[in-house]
């Protein structure tokens, strides 16, 4: 089995158009893409890294109420850590994905994605004082001599001693260090983040249910992909795994108070983030199960039936179950005086024998299609003329069969432009509340649910567990359109 990040990895490595590609939603990756703007000139670092970030991951979400209760909550934080005279400004940003980090600057910045997965303040002041603790412990920084000191001594042992048995020795242990010592930081940061939040006044287990939260996330996201759970730790992972930051939370709670001790906020906290874009925003394009539609750019396609979607800032990425079929989707500008049939075999990816080219015609637009061959992989690539656009696919399959082909081809022949009555019927997904009636329960209340997999993400957006009951007279999250 591929996993889902080699999966995403074949995708992304592929040749060709890196400077040109036109991004559909909000970025995930930590660089700056391509396309972000660039700041020139004498302006501060923090304002760079400012402008940086926020452009990185689809700019600033704008939600007063929200931002009000989140910079109360970071003067309480911030007051209860060791640099109490340190300022932080809370920006939110216009993810979906679940992240959260400061900058040494004050700059603290939380996705809606991480905003809509919590259900009280303490929940968010618990990842709030966990990142400043990395800024106020200088954990960057300190990785980041850790990792120039392991270069050195790989290159003296490389150039000077001229071994290099004995240079992959040290690189393999620079590895292992760095990534304990990365593992240790999150635990470090974690256990100062619950002392503090306590000190300040909120509720100490509010990280434990967080982190709760966030694995169970994962272990969803794993489940629709089929993904099986490690066969034993990752000592290379720079994060400890959630069970074991779960575990550590809770027993450094413990060791402050009781539980239901000291703020939750909860009511606030929900009434803040109502009516909050929820996935992914439509100005962006969207996913819909296995269809993604971009109603500002006017086109939509349907992905094989099992394929999971993933809206990211250069590119439309799927996998099916098990990791065994992949597929990328994105824009490109080609170049002048070039043609369809030229352009799909001009090298998009390397170490492949692409077959012949079909011409054809999809929806009304011209297109092309071929086969190409690698060792382990077999691609069926296509490219749509639609407009200055041209819309490219990268579907792939490692067992290539007569229907793998076949629903390879349906996706493509999908693609269409939307008609303006399609266009905007498109709406975003919205964080929406809903108080429980005598008699309800998750399977009731799930019905109301605008997603995919209502009742898993209606439990997992309220912290229930599986199995676990709802109480009459208490408010919870759902999904609207």
């Amino acid at each position: 089995m591929v996993p889902f990040a080699a999966a995403l990895a074949l995708a992304l490595g592929l040749a060709g158009c890196a400077s040109d590609r036109i991004g559909f939603g909000a970025g995930t990756a930590p660089s700056l893409p391509a396309s972000a703007p660039r700041v020139t000139g004498v302006e501060p670092v923090g304002n760079r890294e400012h402008k940086r970030l926020v452009a990185n991951f689809g700019g600033e979400y704008r939600a007063p109420v929200a931002e009000r209760l989140l910079n109360d909550v970071m003067k309480r934080v911030a007051a209860a850590t060791d640099r109490p005279d340190q300022q932080y400004q809370v920006t939110i940003l216009n993810s979906p994905v679940v992240n959260a980090f400061a900058l040494p600057s004050g700059n603290l910045y939380v996705t809606r994605g991480l905003l809509a997965l919590a259900n009280d303040t303490s929940e968010v002041a618990a990842v709030m004082a966990h990142e400043v603790a990395h800024v106020t412990l200088s954990h960057a920084m300190q990785r980041a001599e850790l990792e120039r000191r392991s270069e050195i001594v790989s290159r003296v042992v490389s150039e000077v001693l001229n071994d290099r048995d004995a240079q992959q020795v040290v690189q393999a242990r620079g590895k292992l260090t760095l990534a304990s010592f990365s593992r240790s930081q999150e635990l470090e940061a974690d256990q100062i983040g619950v002392r503090t939040i306590a000190k300040a006044g909120f509720d100490p287990f509010g990280a434990a249910r967080f982190l709760a939260s966030l694995g169970r996330q994962s272990a969803m996201r794993a489940t629709m992909l089929g993904e099986k759970g490690s066969q034993g730790p990752n000592f290379l992972s720079t994060h400890p795994s959630t069970p074991e930051r779960v575990s550590q939370a809770l027993t450094a709670a413990r060791q402050i108070r009781a539980p239901g001790i000291g703020d939750t906020d909860r009511e606030r906290y929900l009434q803040a983030i109502s009516g909050m874009t929820f996935g992914d925003d439509p100005s962006e394009g969207v996913v819909r199960g296995n269809r993604f539609m971009h109603p500002q750019l006017g086109f939509a396609f349907t992905a094989p039936a099992s394929f999971v979607l993933e809206n990211s800032a250069s590119a439309v990425l799927g996998l099916a179950p098990g990791g065994a079929q992949a597929l990328r989707f994105d824009s490109v500008k080609m170049p002048d005086g070039v043609a369809l049939p030229a352009y799909i075999v001009s090298g998009w990816i390397e170490g492949v024998e692409v077959g012949p080219v079909e011409t054809l015609t999809v929806n009304g637009l011209p297109a092309v299609t071929t086969v190409a061959k690698g060792e382990e992989w077999t691609f069926r690539l296509a490219a749509v003329q639609a407009g200055q656009a041209t819309y490219r696919f990268i579907l792939a399959a490692k067992n290539y069969t007569p229907e793998t082909d076949r629903s390879f081809r349906q996706a493509i022949e999908s693609l269409h432009l939307m008609s303006p009555e399609e266009a905007s019927g498109v709406k975003p997904l919205k964080v929406g509340l809903v108080t429980a009636q005598a008699g309800d329960t998750v399977e009731t209340l799930a019905t109301r649910m605008a997603t995919d997999r209502p009742v898993e993400r209606f439990q997992l957006l309220n912290g229930i567990e599986r199995n676990g009951p709802v109480r009459a007279g208490t408010v919870y999250k759902i999904i609207v359109e």
